[in-house]
């Protein structure tokens, strides 16, 4: 057997490579990977961001979960942002407020957990040493790596909306991020060229030699933590020292003879195994892949699991979430009955943030297997002088209206749409898969398990095979969706065509296993820079 690694950014895949080649494991692969990717994706991922390991180890069919979130602020209060609100995104991506405040600089920052997780997972599960995780990263951000196009076309994407930022935003709000990235007249660089980061270089450097409890409480804390004093931010010295991981069990159900395993509350898990629940009382296959019939069925399951989702999804840790309920077989045929006697779904807006993290799925030769969905929302921006990275700004996600589940509370963690997900059939991992996207994480991750389920088709065609996405409204499907399908489902629910052929959903990146052979599959989202590489 070999070992396989997917993610969207190809220089990062190269490095967790490497990794393996030289005799690393899939734990190992996927911490230097994702320390790449902070590098050469500066505002999607990074050690001022969060994440969400699934992994299960070789010979042992437990799956554990690790869950560094992003936690507000303990200078937070509920009602701090009432009063700003302007309304809810169009889109479902957020609420939007009065100078941005939950969006971008100091004051939309949450407590980081990245750095938690990746010591923890290469502690715990890893057999190279921290600082060899971390030196491949530190060496691209000192010489520089090359603009991608699909970089490159982030950076000059124009904000969708008058009260919304674009990503170029982020960078020329903050001085010093600008001094980074962009050039004299606020320009980011085009694709080809070259960016350099020699203060996150430097970082990384002295995380390696002092460990990642430096971060924590050391002198980067010190650093960090008089930064976001100064400017206003809701983190405190007190939150960055108390900060811990956790490792909640994961979520499982059973669909058709296999055992799906994937996020917990407040993430997207629960979400795709209630649409597997509902869907599994139909025959899709019969139905036709994308056929009328199949989109508006599965859409529909979409909207109903999301509407018990957007009811009650919150951090456990301060809100009973009835997953249980959520998932039993009893709401499945509920919802299902629903659905096949074409009664209406009422689903209500839900703040879910920005379509923007990363993901690295890993399997290594021993059967070692990895997903890690890890982010930065869509970035704050801000770089404390000197330190080189950019922190997360994941306030966006929570409620600003007190009173509701994922209202704002000190140290709450905010829902995410995050499910790294894995699959088993007789005991072993046959599909280890996960994505970035937000709450559309939920339903890409979900047809891919279609796909490769349901309708037998390899890792790489379940990820290449158009898509669409259903949450409180519209269905909103992908071009290469025929006009003529749509028009067939117009008849039974709203739903329209994007402007894109790919993009516009979660960005999946998965790896199959043949149960047989043990050869792997790797799918990767072509669409955004994708690379499936097998050593």
């Amino acid at each position: 057997m070999k070992s396989m690694i997917v993610a969207p950014q190809p220089l990062a895949v190269e490095q967790g490579a490497l990794t393996l080649m030289r005799g690393g494991n899939a734990i190992d692969a996927a911490v230097t990977c994702a320390f790449v990717q902070a590098i050469v994706d500066p505002q999607m991922c990074g050690i001022g961001g969060y994440g969400l390991a699934a992994l299960t180890l070789a010979g042992d069919p437990t799956v554990r979960t690790y869950d560094a979130q992003a936690l507000s602020g303990g200078k937070t209060t509920p009602d701090m942002w009432a009063h700003k609100v302007i309304g809810l995104s169009p889109d479902g991506w957020g609420y939007f407020l009065q100078g941005f405040v939950n969006d971008a600089g100091y004051t939309s920052i949450c407590t980081p957990g990245w750095v938690r997780l990746m010591s923890h997972l290469l502690a715990t599960h890893g057999t190279i040493s921290w600082e060899a995780a971390i030196a491949p990263a530190a060496t691209i951000a000192e010489q520089g790596f090359m603009v991608t196009d699909r970089l490159s076309r982030d950076w000059r994407k124009s904000a969708p909306y008058p009260q919304a930022l674009s990503l170029a935003d982020y960078i020329r709000r903050n001085p010093e991020a600008s001094r980074i990235y962009a050039n004299s007249n606020g320009e980011l660089p085009a694709v080809g060229e070259t960016v350099t980061n020699p203060d996150y270089a430097r970082t990384l450097r002295h995380l390696a030699t002092r460990g990642a409890d430096d971060f924590y409480t050391g002198d980067l804390a010190l650093k960090i933590s008089s930064d976001l004093a100064a400017n206003g931010a809701s983190v405190t010295s007190q939150d960055l020292a108390s900060y811990k991981l956790t490792k909640p069990a994961p979520d499982y159900t059973s669909y058709r003879g296999y055992k799906v395993h994937s996020s917990t509350a407040p993430h997207g898990g629960t979400t795709v195994l209630a649409i597997l629940n509902i869907v599994a009382g139909w025959d899709l296959r019969a139905m036709g892949h994308n056929s009328p019939e199949y989109i508006y069925k599965v859409a529909m399951a979409m909207k109903a699991a999301f509407a018990d989702r957007n009811r009650f999804m919150a951090d456990p840790k301060f809100v009973a979430v009835p997953t249980q309920w959520m998932l039993s077989p009893e709401r499945a045929t509920q919802w299902r009955d629903h659905i096949d006697a074409g009664r209406e779904i009422e689903a209500m807006p839900f703040p879910t943030g920005q379509p923007n993290t990363t993901h690295v799925t890993v399997v290594d030769k021993l059967g070692n297997c990895v997903a890690l969905t890890h982010s930065l929302g869509n970035s704050s921006g801000v770089v404390t002088p000197g330190l080189g990275f950019i922190y997360n700004n994941s306030m966006i996600n929570f409620d600003p209206l007190p009173g509701h589940p994922n209202s704002i509370a000190p140290g709450k963690g905010r829902t995410t749409g995050m499910a790294p997900t894995l699959v088993f059939k007789n005991g072993a991992p046959i599909l280890v898969l996960g994505a970035p996207g937000a709450s559309r994480i939920i339903t890409s991750v979900l047809q891919v398990l279609l796909n490769v389920l349901d309708f037998g088709m390899s890792a790489s065609d379940a990820v290449l095979a158009p898509r669409f996405d259903c949450q409180i409204n519209l269905i909103r499907c992908q071009r290469r969706i025929p006009s003529y399908v749509l028009d067939e489902v117009r008849a039974r629910h709203p739903i329209i065509h994007l402007p894109y052929s790919h993009g516009e959903m979660g960005r999946v990146h998965a790896i199959s296993i043949d149960p047989v052979t043990g050869g792997l599959t790797g799918g990767a989202e072509v669409g955004n820079d994708g690379m499936a590489l097998e050593v």
